[in-house]
Formats: C-alpha cells, sequence, structure tokens
C-alpha cells in the first residue's frame, strides 16, 4: 500500500511551547490517519522532527509499505532525502529514529512544498500548541485501559540450532533439549501470562512443538510468523556461505533490503512480522497470548517495539527459548517489558 504523509511542527518562540501534526493519506487523497501531540518547551526543528516520527509511525500501523513525505520544512527534508549534514546534536537521535522507522518501509521519497499546501499537517501542530492534545510521552505507556500482553517465546533448541546452520524454511524438529527448554519455557509464560488467551505460533515443527508445550490452550497458526527463507543458505553453517558466497553474504549484512541468494530479505519479513502483530493487536485487544517464532521475526518485532534501527537485528542475541514480554496499546503505546529472558533454562 501506498501511503503520503504531510507533517510539520512549531514552537511560539523557538524554544517555546512545541507541537506537531502529521496526517496520512492514501492514492486517493483521503485520511487515513491524524496524529498530534504537544512537546513541551522546544524548537521548530525538533517539533518538525516530531511530525515526521508521528506520520511514520502511523503510516506503519496503517500496513503501507511506499511512502511519500511532505513538509514544508527544508531542513528536515534535506537531511533525511541525506543532502545535508545534521549538525545540531540535539536533532541527532530524532533522524536516527526517524531513519530506523523509514528502513521499515519498502520505499521512502521525501518533497519539500510550501506552507500552503501543507495546511492540515500545520493546523493539527496550532491544535496542539493551544492545548488541544496531550504532551507526548515517549517513556511511558498509556495510563488507560489494558493492553495486549505478548509473550514472545524463540523455539527451542533443534539439531541445526546446535551445529550453528542456517534454518529457515526448512522444518527441522526439536531436539531432545529442545523439548525440555520448551517445557521450561512455557513455565514461565504462564507466570507472565496467567490467562493465556492462546498461542499463536509459526506453522512450522519447531515452534509448533515448543507451542504445544503450554498445554491446554487455543492454538493459531500464523503464517506470517514464519522464519526468513534463507534461500541457497539454508542449512549452511556461517563459515560455509562465507566460503562459498562472501561477495553476497556481506551484501546482505549491509542491508536488510538484500536477501540471500533465492531468499527472502528481512525487509520483506519485517512487513509481514507487522501485518501478523497489527492482526493480533486488533483480534486480542487487552488480552493475554504467546506468540512462538523464530530469531528473525521476533528481532524484528522487538526492533519496532523499541524504535531501533537495523543494526539493533545484528547485535541481539536471542536464545533457543527465550523469552520477551511486550505490552502494546491500540493507540500505538508499547512498553517492552523484558527481552531474551533465559533464567527458566538455567
Amino acid at each position: 500500500m501506498r501511503v503520503t504523509i504531510e507533517a510539520d511542527g512549531g514552537s511560539r518562540g523557538n524554544p517555546g511551547p512545541a507541537g506537531y501534526g502529521a496526517v496520512v493519506r492514501d492514492e486517493s487523497g483521503a485520511v487515513l490517519a491524524e496524529r498530534l501531540g504537544a512537546l513541551g518547551v522546544t524548537t521548530n526543528n525538533v517539533a518538525e522532527y516530531s511530525g515526521l516520527i508521528a506520520g511514520l509511525k502511523a503510516a506503519r500501523e496503517l500496513g503501507a509499505d511506499e511512502v511519500d513525505v511532505r513538509m514544508d520544512s527544508k531542513l528536515v527534508i534535506e537531511q533525511m532525502a541525506g543532502r545535508w549534514q545534521i549538525k545540531h546534536p540535539g536533532l541527532r537521535p530524532l533522524a536516527e529514529e526517524a531513519r530506523g522507522l523509514a528502513q521499515g518501509f519498502a520505499l521512502v521519497r521525501y518533497a519539500w512544498i510550501p506552507r500552503e499546501r501543507n495546511q492540515d499537517a500545520d493546523r493539527l501542530a496550532n491544535a496542539a500548541m493551544d492545548g488541544k492534545a496531550e504532551p507526548a510521552r515517549s517513556w511511558s505507556p498509556p495510563a488507560s485501559g489494558s493492553p495486549l500482553r505478548m509473550v514472545v517465546i524463540r523455539h527451542g533448541e533443534t539439531p541445526y540450532t546446535a551445529q550453528k546452520r542456517y534454518s529457515g524454511r526448512g522444518d527441522i524438529p526439536l531436539s531432545p533439549l529442545g523439548h525440555e527448554q520448551a517445557a521450561r519455557a512455557a513455565a514461565r509464560a504462564r507466570a507472565h501470562a496467567p490467562d493465556l488467551a492462546a498461542v499463536v505460533s509459526s506453522p512450522l515443527k519447531r515452534c509448533l512443538e515448543t507451542a504445544a508445550a503450554l498445554g491446554d490452550v487455543p492454538l493459531i497458526v500464523e503464517d506470517d510468523l514464519i522464519e526468513c527463507d534463507f534461500g541457497e543458505w539454508e542449512g549452511l553453517t556461517y563459515a560455509e556461505v562465507r566460503e562459498r558466497y562472501a561477495a553476497e553474504q556481506d551484501r546482505w549484512l549491509a542491508s536488510t533490503a538484500v536477501a540471500p541468494p533465492g531468499g527472502e530479505s528481512f525487509q520483506q519479513v519485517a512487513m509481514r512480522v507487522r501485518r501478523a502483530a497489527r492482526s493480533l493487536q486488533d483480534r486480542f485487544a487487552g488480552r493475554q497470548i504467546a506468540v512462538v517464532s523464530h530469531v528473525t521475526p521476533i528481532k524484528l518485532m522487538l526492533r519496532d517495539a523499541l524504535a531501533a534501527s537495523d543494526s539493533f537485528l545484528f547485535r541481539l542475541y536471542l536464545d533457543p527459548a527465550g523469552i520477551s514480554l511486550v505490552d502494546s496499546w491500540p493507540d500505538g503505546g508499547v512498553a517492552v517489558r523484558s527481552v531474551n529472558e533465559t533464567g527458566h533454562l538455567s
């Protein structure tokens, strides 16, 4: 789906009381989403970046894969397009967050527009500055309503895990140790979520066998949670891939848009993982579920939840049967409670 983001921000005093606004439209121009927020006392540029970030988050929630960003801030557009350097240290974290969000789409284009063509986003930013929006809270979850609690479990060990082989679509079952790990993970999951409404699993055996350890809970098989397709690398060790596909592996490690030969890119995996996450939020809002999946989908889910950059994917290690805990609210609020818990495996 292709969408257009119109974003703006302002500050009365620069620095002064500030707010941002963002509008997301479909290809016909119809409004799909609006976002606004007050920021307290800050600068125009911080507010403008905040509008962009809000628009990108809204586009992600809508399931967009192609985005046109239009803003009347020449600075933000030129910096995000890579044509201008970011000299102010206060803007660098915001630009990094925006880039991390942008990398989750197949394509993002940036274009400057005159202020008179950005009136809807400007209207929302002014409404925020007028006190018609709650102050933005980037550090805490929403105070009202119950979140969807997802206990996210990586499957237990398989023979490929122990041998450190690329394990994507190959339907490898758990090893004896993997079954033991699954039982321990199930007990820990129950402690986090005693009222499980369902267990949602990848269709592959290693996940279904891990999910079975949770006992008498409704099982939902979700194809979008399947592991990345590693193509010609399936079943090979890292060293074997390095020996045979060094150039291809370097390109793959350098960009989430690059797929292994005959396989699937991380950007492609991210699109289906987001689709699954949105579906689960709609279906189980305010309830507790377990999600059993693989390294790549779980890393992408956590990257999005933490609004992290792509480098996160190569720095995070997930143990077999490790558990992560994510609470999410329908309005987009997220609280990551834990990442890769392994105490239950000791």
